[in-house]
């Protein structure tokens, strides 16, 4: 964990907002950079090191390639080179262990485990660092020649820790000239509200009953598996688009305009939907970098079909080093394949519930095999789900009856209701202002004496 919840809260960004209003324009993004060093450095002084490494390598990429641009085989190799090294510094921190885990079990090896830890966020700014220097290469931005600016966008810390992967287009014109006004700022509070509000009174709270069906290893009731299950989809999506909500916001409150990371994706009729609408940015990563150069769907069926084996396989791996995100990531490749062969066009010919439906049942059991992180329980759980051990007990109704009113919550809060609702409040300027006032201070004063009472509050995307 970087800081706590409550010291970046009530300490940490205040002191940040209030220095960056007051600093002049010139001196912001070293502000930022600085900052966004401290936040790192709070929980992993080490790895600080690794991500000026990758900053100052990265920075030079950029440039040579820039300096190669009519050398079409230097820019190429440059750009392998930057790729092989931002590559394999993640492979080095994040898959060794798993590497040698799974020589060990081939092969009856002896290797020792190295046990490296891994550094917080480097999948996602390792993401962001590749993504500039091929932008770079396509001749889609210019490189950046001062490092502080582009030091301050790899390590900006509202997006550092769990993204959403900010693309350096995506940003290039603020990077050195943004606006901030009180819109923008009240604006981005009120988001980053909303965001800490998923995050901690939805997520944290329907985290546990996740946590009590796993631990019944694989021997629970299908109502309780279900229970279980259900409580991990919202979980995991109130949990990680409440915290890009939360970098959202609080780029908007400095200047920036972030990407949109999810849009309702509960909402599906089918999977290939789904993907459209669940971490945008990364889906968006995977085809503009790698689907589309691998030759897209412009080659072919087959050669489709090896470009989405190929990209699921490696979204599953890039969310960790465990044969349960490889599978996991199989597992959609699987029902996608089959979506564009012919599961799309039954599917249009359906109601609209049935499509829901069948999303939803997907989406529960795909997020079974992501959460098993030990492979072991995956089929006993899931045999749980359809009835291995009976369908219900006691203990089961009482959970259910417990937390109905919550699932009832997150299901609803999962929609695009709370914000149509929200919407038709605001029957002026001056009502939607103090409406969104007295909900951010609800939210913000409920949060925080949660934060402060309850020692139950991780961020599951901080692995990743």
């Amino acid at each position: 964990m970087v800081f706590s919840s409550t010291v970046f809260l009530c300490l940490f960004l205040p002191t940040v907002l209030g220095a960056y209003y007051i600093c002049p324009k010139q001196g912001r993004n070293l502000l930022l950079l600085i900052a966004s060093l401290v936040f790192y450095a709070w929980g992993e002084p080490k790895y600080v090191l690794l991500m000026l490494l990758s900053i100052a390598a990265n920075y030079l990429f950029g440039i040579l390639i820039e300096k190669f641009k009519n050398d079409e085989s230097k820019k190429k190799l440059t750009l392998i080179i930057s790729i092989v090294f931002d590559i394999g510094l993640l492979c080095v921190f994040k898959y060794t262990d798993f590497a040698i885990e799974n020589i060990n079990r081939a092969f009856g090896a002896g290797l020792d485990l190295v046990y490296l830890a891994l550094p917080i966020g480097i999948s996602f700014y390792t993401f962001q660092a590749m993504s500039y220097t091929i932008d770079v290469y396509r001749g889609k931005t210019e490189a950046q020649r001062n490092i502080i600016s582009f030091g301050m966008y790899i390590c900006l810390f509202p997006q550092l820790i769990a993204g959403p992967i900010v693309r350096y287009t995506d940003i290039a014109a603020e990077i050195d000239d943004r606006r901030i006004d009180l819109q923008g700022f009240t604006d981005g509070l009120f988001r980053f509200t909303v965001g800490l509000g998923k995050k901690v009174l939805l997520a944290n709270q329907i985290g546990v009953l996740w946590d009590e069906a796993l631990a019944f290893g694989g021997h629970s009731s299908a109502l309780m598996a279900w229970l279980g299950a259900i409580a991990y989809a919202f979980r995991i999506y109130f949990d990680f688009s409440g915290y890009s909500d939360m970098a959202i916001g609080l780029g908007r409150m400095l200047g920036f305009s972030f990407p949109e990371n999810f849009r309702y994706p509960y909402e599906s009729r089918s999977i290939t939907e789904f993907w459209r609408r669940w971490h945008i940015t990364l889906g968006t990563w995977f085809r503009e970098y790698l689907y589309i150069p691998l030759g897209g769907n412009r080659r072919g069926l087959p050669r489709q079909a090896l470009n989405l084996l190929i990209v699921w396989a490696l979204t599953g791996l890039w969310h960790g080093a465990g044969w349960n995100f490889v599978l996991w990531g199989l597992y959609f490749f699987v029902i996608l394949l089959a979506e564009k062969l012919f599961l799309l066009k039954w599917l249009d010919k359906l109601p609209k519930f049935a499509g829901h439906i069948y999303a939803l049942l997907l989406i529960v059991l795909g997020w079974v095999v992501f959460a098993c992180d030990d492979v072991s329980m995956l089929l006993p759980y899931l045999g749980s789900m359809f009835g291995a051990n009976g369908f219900a007990s006691g203990q089961d109704l009482y959970y259910l009856a417990s937390r109905g009113a919550l699932l009832v919550i997150l299901a609803v809060g999962s929609t695009q209701l709370p914000k149509i609702a929200f919407n038709k409040l605001q029957l002026n300027e001056k009502a939607g202002f103090s409406l969104k006032a007295a909900l951010c201070l609800c939210v913000l004063v409920l949060s925080v004496t949660l934060l402060i009472s309850d020692s139950y509050n991780p961020f599951l995307y901080f692995r990743f």
